[in-house]
């Protein structure tokens, strides 16, 4: 059976009950687009198992999708620190459920409200709205970013100050298309490249 992200029910239950009326008041023919509804949804907000790597050194994406950034930049907001930037774009048809890159301690979260721009622009990393999470493990902060985008309206974080994430657990999940930002430490070594498509919790983004 197919693991549903909890978050997806209610958009289920919606479209499946849309569905329903539609067939008993207009007939088949009717309910088709929600029943295609349906299915598109219950395939958005599917949650499948992931192995996570057992490097301790390793760090592993957060989210299913394509990177779209990679570069080195100073982490004013969070970390005030000189970091490696991996930003990763999530389309509709990937899973969005997202996954802890690496081991550590929940230290901040914390949701800024902002625009709702296209999210593989550059400027979406810090004008969107978007939820801040930084761990606190043994190579350092890490901070991940959960980034609204266009069609993305809605970032979840599950987690809250002080609870304890193993690498690759789940964490959170983004509604439809947006993108995640992970800043590693500066002499992690990148071991991925813009265009390069990523899987959470398995794919190994960087090294120390």
């Amino acid at each position: 059976m197919i693991k549903l992200a909890p978050e997806g029910w209610p958009f289920i239950i919606i479209c499946a009950g849309l569905m329903l009326a539609a067939a008993g008041l207009y007939g088949m023919l009717a309910a088709l687009p929600f029943l295609l509804l349906t299915l598109f949804m219950l395939y958005f907000f599917r949650d499948p198992e992931r192995v996570t790597p057992g490097d301790k050194d390793a760090f592993v994406s957060p989210a299913d999708g394509r990177v779209i950034v990679v570069k080195d930049v100073r982490e004013p907001e969070y970390l005030n620190a000189d970091t490696k930037q991996i930003s990763i774009f999530m389309s509709p048809f990937n899973v969005h459920v997202n996954r802890a890159p690496c081991s550590g301690r929940v230290k901040k979260v914390k949701h800024n409200k902002g625009k709702f721009m296209a999210a593989y622009k550059d400027e979406a990393s810090i004008r969107n709205e978007n939820i801040g999470m930084v761990l606190e493990t043994a190579y350092g902060d890490i901070l991940v970013r959960q980034v609204a985008g266009f069609v993305a309206r809605r970032a979840v974080c599950r987690k809250k100050e002080g609870d304890l994430l193993s690498a690759g657990e789940r964490y959170g999940i983004i509604k439809f298309s947006s993108r995640v930002d992970v800043y590693l430490p500066k002499d992690a070594v990148v071991e991925v490249k813009p265009g390069d498509k990523v899987s959470a919790g398995e794919t190994v983004l960087g090294r120390l």
